[in-house]
């Protein structure tokens, strides 16, 4: 075995690391505080500390075909859309097949990690972890960080006057777990994410009343899409991607916003975003606007004040005779065994080079893995960032210059702020970022080599869902089966649903997608030349 790396977490990033780790010839050790692997999809029936949490409710966001490891499909059975249990059984199917779990040591917490004496010359680090009591100090070549940022609550009780003399009961949505406990209750729900939508949603079957305070709003869109497939497989295309960056802007916006109020005009439910035109991740909620309608959920504005059984907002509105307030106010980066200036290496804030890499080391030896941001799922952009990773730690890839590491990072802070707006998260556009981290390590397809040689592959490649099948298509860590997954993805999508089997399924017809999408650019063109 080759230089020894330290893996701080058994989630699927940390899996993705010992796995490329393997891949590059390099010795992995992982370190889980748990007694099992899985991170955020480890359900427990109560939070604990240093760990993430979430309820007993959750489904994935992203569909299966989309959120797969590259070389590991879901079984043809498996829903398109997971409860937490399903993934975690995935989960589990790939490190035992992967034979990772013999590099894992359980029940280990990470305390320390800091630089050799020797860093400048080896780039090496010491590690030291605690288990049973007992303390361990051990060196190793290089470090991969892969302990989520879901774990440290950020509950900004200060930001609301009056808190501390409410008298009914207060917590964070990580401590939330199950509806039961709020049957017949008025509960206040801070914000307007994932978590705030699903548990106002789940609560209004039970509570008497469940008000929404969101700051600015947000678009809610359905897993459910175009025709009724994955809204993923539809819209995180190769195509869309070209269109939504080569358009100019005032026309991409237009497209963007008139798609995100198809399914229902959001300005009449008091969700619309303040800047509709910005990218943020929109909240996945397939019954919030129907809960809306029945009245078993409001939406309002954020709270002014509070009394000690109301709240105040800022549109002059009560709701009164509170018994509940859950914050689902997102989390707080925090990697506290490590030295805050090492990810935070410019004016307190997130310095990472394509968010992996802090570029002002003098040695490339340590990685942050999992903690990008977008539209697209976590387990493909964690394995080709741990795969770029490993390479740069075997030396078979070099990173740039640290002054163009940091030219880099300024320039995609700019287009984050246009794209995304104001905010603490790494966002980023997923096809482009994929593609770039698939440039450093040679597995980026070859789009007009692929129209060339293979038409048919390259039509799906291009029109279709960008899968994650498609980084290990060629290059380095090439599957020989990426290709057939590619090709028999839509069938994986629609069998489940299928169990009824009336006439032939159903597939999207690229080309007359691609009619429908240009025929607004070509209308526009019309009446330009017709008037100038």
């Amino acid at each position: 075995m080759g230089k020894r790396v330290a893996i701080v977490g058994a989630g699927v990033s940390g899996l993705a690391s010992i796995r490329c780790c393997l891949e590059e010839g390099l010795e992995p050790t992982c370190f889980e505080r748990s007694n099992d692997i899985g991170g955020l999809w480890k359900f427990l029936d109560h939070a604990e500390e240093g760990r993430a949490s979430i309820y007993q409710s959750v489904f994935t966001n992203s569909s299966k075909e989309m959120m797969c490891f590259p070389d590991f499909p879901y079984p043809d059975d498996y829903p398109n859309y997971m409860h937490h249990s399903k993934l975690q059984e995935y989960i589990k199917t790939f490190a035992q097949k992967k034979n990772l779990l013999r590099y894992i040591q359980f029940e280990t917490l990470v305390s320390s990690i800091k630089k050799c004496p020797s860093f400048l010359v080896t780039g090496q680090w010491e590690v030291v972890s605690e288990k049973d009591g007992k303390q361990e100090s051990t060196i190793f070549d290089a470090i991969m960080i892969c302990s989520g940022h879901h774990v440290y609550p950020n509950l900004p009780t200060d930001s609301f006057p009056g808190l501390h003399q409410f008298q009914g009961h207060y917590l964070h949505s990580r401590d939330y777990k199950d509806p039961d406990a709020f049957k017949g209750k008025r509960v206040l729900v801070i914000g307007l994410g994932n978590s705030g939508s699903d548990i106002a949603v789940e609560l209004s079957r039970l509570a008497t009343q469940v008000v929404i305070s969101t700051r600015s709003g947000s678009w809610v869109m359905s897993r459910v899409w175009d025709d009724g497939y994955p809204w993923d497989m539809v819209y995180v295309t190769r195509f869309a991607s070209f269109l939504r960056n080569a358009l100019p802007s005032f026309v991409s916006d237009w497209l963007y916003v008139k798609k995100m109020n198809t399914w229902f005009k959001h300005e009449n439910f008091g969700l619309m975003p303040l800047n509709g035109s910005l990218r943020k991740e929109p909240v996945f909620n397939d019954e919030l606007p129907s809960r809306i309608l029945c009245g078993t959920v409001s939406i309002k504005p954020n709270v002014k004040e509070f009394t000690e059984t109301s709240a105040v907002f800022e549109d002059g509105t009560v709701f009164e005779a509170i018994d509940s307030i859950i914050f689902a106010t997102g989390y707080d980066y925090a990697y506290p065994f490590l030295d805050d200036s090492i990810i935070k290496s410019r004016n307190n804030e997130v310095t990472l080079f394509k968010g992996i890499f802090p570029p002002l080391m003098e040695k490339p030896t340590l990685a942050v893995i999992g903690l990008v941001q977008s539209l697209g799922a976590a387990i493909p952009t964690a394995d080709l960032q741990a795969r770029w990773a490993a390479k740069v730690f075997a030396n078979s890839c070099i990173l740039p210059t640290t002054n163009e590491m940091m030219d880099d990072i300024d320039e995609k802070m700019g287009k984050k702020l246009k794209w995304f707006g104001q905010s603490q998260t790494l966002q980023t556009d997923y096809i482009t970022y994929m593609d770039e981290l698939g440039s450093f390590i040679g597995a980026k397809p070859n789009i007009p080599w692929l129209f060339l040689t293979d038409p048919q592959l390259a039509l799906e490649v291009y029109f279709g869902p960008c899968s994650p099948y498609q980084f290990r298509l060629m290059g380095p860590g090439k599957w020989d089966g990426a290709r057939n997954a590619i090709l028999t993805q839509w069938d994986r999508t629609v069998k489940p649903t299928r169990m009824r089997a009336v006439g032939k399924a159903q597939r999207p017809q690229h080309f007359y997608n691609l009619l429908r999408i240009l025929s607004f650019p070509v209308l526009l063109l019309a009446v330009w030349l017709t008037f100038y």
